[in-house]
């Protein structure tokens, strides 16, 4: 696989994650603005895979959701170091 579908992928999974862990704090995406300091637009491309959020980002969201940050990044995926450096 590619590093750009790779990277693609994982980004997909770890929107799917996220959205999993709102759903079960937050029911509805536009709960998203107070708790998260996102608004619902810019949140939503986190959990679509189509965002590529940084280390802060992630730290807010975890902290909004009221989740360790580890949570938002614990999902299956199978990554090699060869992969990315290809």
């Amino acid at each position: 696989m590619a590093k750009e579908e790779l990277l693609k992928d994982y980004r997909k999974r770890f929107g799917e994650n996220l959205k999993k862990i709102r759903e079960e704090k937050i029911k509805t995406l536009s709960a998203v603005d107070s708790l998260t300091r996102f608004d619902a637009s810019n949140y939503n491309k986190y959990e679509t895979g189509e965002g590529n959020p940084t280390l802060e980002t992630i730290a807010r969201i975890a902290t909004g959701l009221g989740v360790h940050p580890k949570d938002l990044l614990n999902f299956d995926f199978e990554l090699k170091f060869d992969d990315l450096h290809k």
